[in-house]
């Protein structure tokens, strides 16, 4: 009789886990979701602990200098708090951008991978070596799957790029020139996303399809897009841009919410910055869309201290703050970028001064747009509830406005009506109505 042998020892390989760390603007939260998708794809499971993932990304910021900071900083950060044997990655804008610069300078980093060079555990020869980077196989960012969303909202990036030449911004330098995604390809990923309130951002939205030879293709791409969702929200549209038509296809999108990318009033300033239009112009189209459609909620950016800015430029954009009236406002310093423009203007605004420009126009902003919410209170409005307790109506973007508290038994995912109880800041406070 023979003798039964062993049964061969089987070798299971332990799951292989990542860490994903985003930094900067909605656009890069885009394709830190589509890097995700690749590597869950590869069979890596996600995961928040820094300590327990095999690999550890970092997709960085380089708008500005501030953001470059930070996204350094995070990546000493994580170097210090990844496990033994883990690798650690550094993707995006910075890496993009500063690529042999950064691999020379950080060598606690494992890999600089820049746009369209994928993100994985594998090895590879040369470690940093930027040659190496150059034999990695290409991938087309903006059209990868990316994983179905996990609350009822979602970015959804329409283009990358930029063709445009604002004095201050470097993006077309590192993001290359507009580049539209095909119809087919959204609607899609949105279809994918499985969502109640799809966000659309690119780096010029209302610009959307004018590389493919179709200007003017975000109109029917926005309804293309509401036939699918309950919500469609725009981010970051050119004052030029908003034409009769987009105006029109907004307010029939469900959220009458208009992000508009004026950067200061003054018409003198403005052609410093080598921008377009001036305050008038941009109070005439608010007007007029309140005109139309009086629940409208208008966002703007606008640039303190660029090279150039007089008192009466000051003074001119806090005047124009207090008529327009906006709901939401953002307000950020200059910073002086190599290769652009106004790197090199004469002029250059004092960091001291850019500071209480910057506190004068912010304090003034706080007033309005408290006074704005305080009005809301008693009113009856629509929110769709992101996570138990938290509700968004058609005035607040996500993660970059205020929100509504509401009662935590609301479900996420759905919208209710509720009436507006009590403002505090930015923030909202609400109970069901049929409660009320």
């Amino acid at each position: 009789m023979l003798a039964t042998p062993y049964p061969r020892e089987v070798m299971v390989q332990p799951q292989q886990r990542f860490h994903l760390h985003t930094l900067g603007c909605p656009k890069n939260q885009v394709d830190s979701d589509k890097i995700a998708g690749t590597l869950i794809d590869d069979g890596l499971v996600p995961t928040e602990d820094v300590s327990s993932a095999n690999l550890v990304v970092v997709n960085t910021c380089a708008f500005i200098e501030e953001a470059r900071e930070e996204s350094i900083n995070a990546v000493l950060q994580l170097e210090q708090e990844r496990m033994p044997g883990s690798r650690i990655v550094i993707t995006g804008c910075l890496a993009e951008r500063y690529g042999e610069e950064l691999a020379e300078a950080l060598p606690e980093v494992d890999h600089v991978a820049g746009f369209g060079v994928p993100v994985n555990l594998s090895q590879k020869p040369g470690g940093l070596s930027v040659e190496a980077e150059a034999q990695a196989p290409q991938f087309d960012l903006l059209n990868l799957r990316r994983p179905a969303a996990s609350l009822p909202w979602a970015y959804v990036k329409i283009a990358e790029g930029c063709d445009r030449a604002c004095g201050f911004c470097a993006i077309p330098s590192f993001r290359g020139p507009q580049k539209s995604r095909e119809v087919d390809s959204i609607l899609r990923e949105v279809d994918d996303l499985s969502i109640r309130e799809a966000v659309l951002v690119a780096q010029d939205l209302a610009s959307y399809g004018s590389d493919l030879g179709r200007r003017g293709s975000i109109v029917s791409l926005v309804n293309a897009v509401r036939e699918r969702v309950e919500r469609v929200r725009l981010l970051y549209l050119y004052p030029s841009d908003l034409s009769d038509e987009l105006i029109e296809a907004i307010l029939a999108s469900g959220l009458p919410y208009f992000d508009l990318s004026l950067q200061h009033v003054t018409r003198s300033h403005l052609r410093r910055m080598r921008r377009w239009g001036d305050g008038g112009k941009f109070l005439e189209r608010i007007r007029r869309i309140r005109g139309l459609c009086p629940e409208a909620v208008f966002r703007s950016n606008f640039i303190v201290g660029y090279p150039g800015e007089t008192e009466d430029d000051q003074a001119e954009l806090v005047s124009w703050l207090q008529e327009a009236q906006l709901d939401w406002c953002g307000f950020f310093t200059y910073s002086r970028e190599d290769g652009t423009y106004a790197a090199n203007l004469e002029e250059q605004i004092s960091e001291e001064l850019m500071r209480e420009r910057h506190a004068e126009l912010s304090e003034i902003q706080d007033v309005i747009t408290a006074d704005r919410r305080d009005r809301l209170v008693g009113q009856k409005i629509e929110v769709l509830i992101d996570v138990p307790g938290v509700g968004r109506s058609h005035r607040e973007a996500p993660e970059i406005d205020g929100i509504v508290k509401v009662p935590s038994i609301l479900k996420p995912g759905e919208i209710y009506d509720v009436v507006v109880t009590r403002a505090e800041g930015p923030d909202l406070e609400a109970v069901l109505a049929e409660m009320s």
